[in-house]
């Protein structure tokens, strides 16, 4: 997580990013602020789960990082409310006999990451925190014409 806390600063150079150059720019501004704070809470969750591989984890926390530019939420409120559910989702035991027979030490952290994703639980943070859930930043922030 300190690639987030670390990497934090270069999510102000991606505000450029948030144009209409969609080949060579993230996309992110043109979803919507609910779908990339899920999407930060994906990109937070692989950081956490693979911190000893260190560009999985600086990419994915780089990722988080500039995902906080494009997306409006209520930080004052809790401002680390998808820490618990990771750490929650991260802790499941997940078993595949076939596997570890083959893959030994295997977690699936991944598939728990995705699992978070596609949960109850995140949809329900996202509700609750998320301000102007169908909004987007391009919507929000329309470029200067001069």
């Amino acid at each position: 997580m300190s690639a987030v806390v670390v990497l934090a600063c270069t999510a102000l150079s991606f505000n450029s990013w948030a144009k209409d150059d969609t080949a060579h720019s993230p996309q992110a501004g043109g979803r919507t602020y609910a779908q990339n704070y899920k999407d930060m809470v994906l990109a937070e969750c692989i950081a956490t789960a693979y911190k000893n591989d260190l560009k999985a984890a600086q990419d994915a926390g780089s990722s988080a990082s500039a995902l906080l530019d494009w997306t409006y939420y209520d930080m004052e409120q809790d401002p680390r409310a998808g820490k618990p559910l990771i750490d929650r989702f991260l802790a499941r035991d997940y078993h595949n006999p076939l596997v570890e027979s083959e893959v030994k030490g295997v977690r699936f952290d991944l598939l728990k990451c995705l699992d978070l994703y596609h949960s109850k639980e995140l949809d329900s943070q996202v509700k609750k925190l998320v301000i102007k859930l169908d909004h987007t930043y391009r919507q929000d922030n329309p470029p200067k014409t001069n």
